[in-house]
């Protein structure tokens, strides 16, 4: 496949717009990390191992999402950054798999939290294996693949409630939210800079799942 090629599956943006990607979402990495210290923390102080592991898991699955995503808007070369989306696209089911983690483990916890945590892993690495085969075609069943699992909290949203609190349940619907919006802008592709726009949806998105995990379940003694 030639680079002319490569570059139209890419929708290549103008140099502003990718500069605009790899900032927005390099700032994201910093975030990222500063959160997971932040996370284990205050897991740590529970005393609880599972905790820990369990923030440690969203807190590496954000990392690694926004450090794919820097790198392949800020490395120019054509396969390079072919080689990058892929492990971006997958980042996506890493991170939501990864939010699910403490949620399921800690604030579910028992055979309800366990079941969730195995059906959101499962679809998750299926549309890892999926993304690493498909090449760029059929990004509609990705799209739809992200907001099903994404949503598919509702399934326990009354235990969840009941578990989370109102304001830690408000926090992670916002980040639902504002995961769900930022699609649009993500679909939207004759809108300049409409990538960056996504990603600055994705990453509040990040920040009020954040909040919710690190004041409702991190201190929760869970696992």
């Amino acid at each position: 496949m030639d680079q002319e090629k490569l570059k139209d599956m890419l929708h290549a943006d103008t140099l502003g717009e990718e500069i605009a990607s790899a900032v927005t979402h390099g700032l994201g990495v910093i975030f990222s990390i500063v959160a997971l210290v932040l996370l284990v923390t205050t897991a740590t102080e529970t005393g609880s191992t599972g905790n820990v592991i369990a923030v440690s898991v969203f807190g590496a699955s954000m990392i690694l999402l926004y450090l794919f995503s820097t790198l392949m808007h800020a490395i120019p070369h054509p396969r390079a950054k072919r080689v990058l989306q892929v492990f971006d696209h997958a980042g996506i089911y890493l991170l939501i798999a990864g939010s699910y983690t403490p949620f399921a483990l800690v604030s579910l916890q028992g055979t309800l939290g366990w079941v969730l945590f195995g059906i959101v892993w499962g679809v998750a690495i299926l549309g890892i294996v999926w993304k690493m085969y498909s090449t760029g075609k059929y990004m509609w069943v990705s799209n739809v693949t992200y907001l099903g699992l994404g949503w598919i909290c509702i399934i326990v949203i009354r235990p969840l409630y009941e578990s989370l609190g109102h304001q830690g349940f408000m926090l992670l619907l916002a980040g639902g939210l504002a995961y769900s919006v930022g699609i649009v802008f993500y679909v939207w592709q004759k809108l300049p800079f409409n990538h960056a726009i996504w990603h600055l949806f994705v990453l509040a998105g990040s920040v009020f799942v954040f909040l919710s995990i690190l004041l409702y379940v991190a201190p929760n003694t869970g696992l």
